[in-house]
Order: C-alpha cells, then sequence, then structure tokens
C-alpha cells in the first residue's frame, strides 16, 4: 500500500513540475514576446500569471491544433512552421469530417472570360509569404502549419474566444439594413461593395492591394476580405466563408498582414475559426501557409503589391475551394459543413473592416487599407480590381453593379469604378481618427 502512494505521489510531483515547467516557459515567452514588440509601439503580450489548470487546458488545447511535424521551418519573422502530414492535419478531427476523405481529383476550375486578367497579373507584382526566404518548403505530402502558443491564446479573452470571430463580426450590409445602431455599437465599421441579395451565387474572385496598416491597440484589427454568404442575416444560420489579408496583433502577436481564412455555418456562434485554428478547413497545397506573413507590402507612391483570392464551388464534389495569386490551389471548406452554402451562396461582399474599441475615449486611430481615403487613387489608396463572381455555369463573370456602403465616411470611405483594364474595382479605406472623425 506504501509502495503503491509512494508512486502516487512521484507522479504528481512530476506532473508538478512538468506544470511549473509550463509556467516559467509562459512568463518567459510572454515577457520576451511584449519587449520584442514595444519598439513597434504595441505591447502585445502583456505579463500575465497562469494558473496551472488553465495552462494544463491550454496546452492540451494547443496539442489538437499542433500536430507532430516531419519537419520544422523556422520563418525569419519569427513564425514557426510546421510541415504536417497531410492525413494528420487538423481538419479531419472535426465530427462531421469522421469519414471525409480528401478530396484528390483536381477541382474543376472556373472559365474566365477576362481576358486581361492573366495579362495584368503579369505587369504587377504579388507579394508572396515571409517564410519562403530561405528557400524552404514542406516536403511533398505535407501541408505548412503555422504553430501556435500558450502566449497565442493568452491574448485571447478566452481560450473559448482563440481564434474565434464573436457574434458581433456578421456582415455590415445586414446589420446595416436591421441595426445600424448595432453596427455602431459593437465598433465594427466597414467599406465594402456588394452584390444584390437572393442571387445564385456559386463563388468570387478580386485581386486585393496588400498594405501594412497601422493598429492602435492590441485587441483592434485591421482587415481585407472577401466574403461569400448565404443563409439568415437576422437569425442564427448564416452561412460565411471569407480570405484575405489582415493585421491582427491580438490573434498574430505583431503588425504584419498576414493571408487568412474563415468560416461559419451559424453566424459566428459555435462553428468556424481563423485558418487552421480549429478543424474544418483542408489543406492540400505544400507552399502556402495560412496565417503566415505576406511579404513584400505597398508603400505610398512606390511599388503596389496584391494578391488575387478565388473562392468558389466545385460542381464536381461541392466542396467550396479557395485559389490564391496565380489559382494556385490552397484548399477547401467541406460542404458537410455547411448548411445553406452545401447548395449556393445569395451574396457576395469585397472590403475592408476595422474594430473601433474608443479605448481613449475616442475613435481609433487603426487605419483601413493603406490609411488614406479613397480619392487619393492608386500609389496611395487601397484598391480591389477585377471583381468577379462564378455563376452557375462554373464561369467566372465581372461584376458590373454592385452597391457601396460605409458606416463614417469622415473616418472610411469607398469610391467604385469600371475601365476595361480593372473591370469593377473600388479604392476604400481612410486614417480613422482625424478632426472629421473625432
Amino acid at each position: 500500500m506504501e509502495a503503491s502512494n509512494s508512486k502516487t505521489t512521484r507522479k504528481r510531483s512530476s506532473r508538478l513540475l512538468l506544470l511549473l515547467h509550463l509556467y516559467v516557459i509562459i512568463l518567459y515567452q510572454a515577457t520576451s514576446t511584449a519587449e520584442a514588440s514595444s519598439s513597434g509601439g504595441l505591447n502585445y503580450t502583456k505579463y500575465r500569471q497562469v494558473g496551472s489548470l488553465r495552462l494544463a487546458r491550454i496546452q492540451k488545447h494547443l496539442d489538437g491544433i499542433n500536430k507532430p511535424p516531419v519537419l520544422t521551418i523556422q520563418s525569419p519573422d519569427g513564425d514557426i512552421i510546421d510541415c504536417v502530414p497531410k492525413r494528420k492535419q487538423p481538419a479531419l478531427d472535426h465530427p462531421l469530417l469522421k469519414n471525409h476523405k480528401i478530396q484528390r481529383v483536381r477541382p474543376e476550375m472556373p472559365k474566365s472570360s477576362s481576358a486581361n486578367f492573366t495579362e495584368e497579373r503579369m505587369r504587377l507584382k504579388g507579394a508572396w509569404q515571409a517564410w519562403h526566404e530561405k528557400r524552404e518548403r514542406c516536403p511533398r505530402g505535407s501541408v505548412p502549419i503555422r504553430r501556435s502558443h500558450v502566449h497565442d491564446v493568452l491574448r485571447a479573452n478566452s481560450l473559448y474566444d482563440f481564434g474565434k470571430k464573436r457574434r458581433a463580426f456578421a456582415p455590415m450590409t445586414a446589420r446595416h439594413k436591421e441595426a445600424p445602431d448595432v453596427v455602431s455599437g459593437n465598433g465594427h465599421e466597414h467599406a465594402i461593395a456588394y452584390t444584390g441579395a437572393s442571387q445564385e451565387v456559386y463563388g468570387a474572385r478580386a485581386t486585393i492591394n496588400v498594405w501594412d496598416p497601422s493598429i492602435e491597440v492590441v485587441n483592434e484589427f485591421s482587415l481585407s476580405q472577401i466574403w461569400v454568404l448565404s443563409g439568415s442575416f437576422d437569425g442564427s444560420d448564416l452561412n460565411s466563408i471569407e480570405a484575405g489579408w489582415q493585421v491582427s496583433p491580438e490573434l498574430y502577436g505583431d503588425s504584419r498582414p498576414r493571408l487568412f481564412t474563415y468560416w461559419t455555418s451559424d453566424a459566428y456562434q459555435a462553428t468556424g475559426c481563423y485558418n487552421l485554428l480549429c478543424s474544418g478547413f483542408v489543406q492540400t497545397n505544400s507552399r502556402i501557409a495560412i496565417g503566415a506573413a505576406i511579404s513584400p507590402v505597398s508603400s505610398p507612391s512606390s511599388n503596389q503589391f496584391d494578391i488575387s483570392i478565388l473562392i468558389w464551388k466545385d460542381p464536381k464534389l461541392g466542396n467550396w475551394w479557395m485559389g490564391f495569386s496565380d489559382n494556385t490551389l490552397v484548399g477547401y471548406w467541406p460542404a458537410e459543413l455547411f448548411t445553406h452554402l452545401a447548395d449556393r451562396a445569395t451574396m457576395v461582399e469585397w472590403g475592408g473592416e476595422i474594430v473601433n474599441s474608443r479605448a481613449n475615449g475616442k475613435h481609433t486611430s487603426t487605419q483601413m487599407g493603406s490609411g488614406h481615403f479613397a480619392e487619393d487613387g492608386f500609389g496611395k489608396a487601397s484598391y480591389f480590381r477585377n471583381l468577379e463572381v462564378v455563376d452557375s455555369d462554373n464561369s467566372l463573370t465581372s461584376v458590373h453593379e454592385i452597391s457601396t456602403l460605409a458606416e463614417n465616411t469622415n473616418c472610411y470611405n469607398i469610391k467604385s469604378s469600371y475601365n476595361t483594364e480593372w473591370g469593377t474595382h473600388f479604392y476604400y479605406g481612410g486614417p480613422g481618427n482625424n478632426p472629421r472623425c473625432p
């Protein structure tokens, strides 16, 4: 009996030592991150004590996200990229995907009616990802996944909130029509273009100008993205697929623009997450890391860099695929994840979004896009160009009729136009706080 108790005591002691060791690591990492980031004006991770039980829960959660890699790549910007076997990626842990087989057959690409798109893409400079600077890549049969750390979770409000949007993030067009006071009240502001509701849409594409907007406080963000939507805006069954670039110190611990994805099937209540921070999105590409920094970025009156995002429904198997840049396949959202989007989309939105927390009692100075208003034009204002939607014949067609919307044009605005080279396009953004935006 005494021997048994002794073994139990040793196990408990070992477990406590392990937790104490991890606790020390957390405090070191959090403090180091804060010190490293303080030179940039934002203290991304504050020194924070963590209880052993909470630490154990966080570590268990991270063990489910950070799968054992076959190769690890240290990015020059500080990210750690794990090359995880394709069949071991987090997506397949989703209860709806227990019997899912990764799609091997290349999806049927949408037919493009734009003769200018390929030529234009070759003339303008495209942005890539920083972790490729040393020309390292993941082995065949694996996918690159940005490693998450304990201090990433600590920046979120809670473990439950880590990697998720709050319900307040619902698309702006619906909230503007039904409850504009809620939009301004929750601090989310937008400048977007959108198609009419109740259309039959099977995807969308656009080329998005990439900048590095400044963020005033850690829990604010600035993003530029495409929304593909279906379902009820005023209920709990809204389905949304999203992709673009974002700057989010809370999520990533820095102020670099990063490629991101998001999905939800219940209006951001419980399902879905950013990137690969939960199960769902199936990655198939070994060269593109979702959540990794995009480099280089645009600068005023100088080189302009952009990325092309394509989201569309494979007409044969029904999965929603994502194409990046020159239509390189990144991966897909399985049809099983959705209710309304299992069939088709009814609306597409393109544009920018920020969070205005009014931390100092005034409008945030967090920038949208480049931080310039739309009227400043090319080289200063950020843009979306070549807006297209995918129709029922799996063909890409230029969007000719769009509506635009911004809650407060003194802070951020949008102006659309059309020409033969850029098709339907718009400039958008703004500086936030200024004499006209107190």
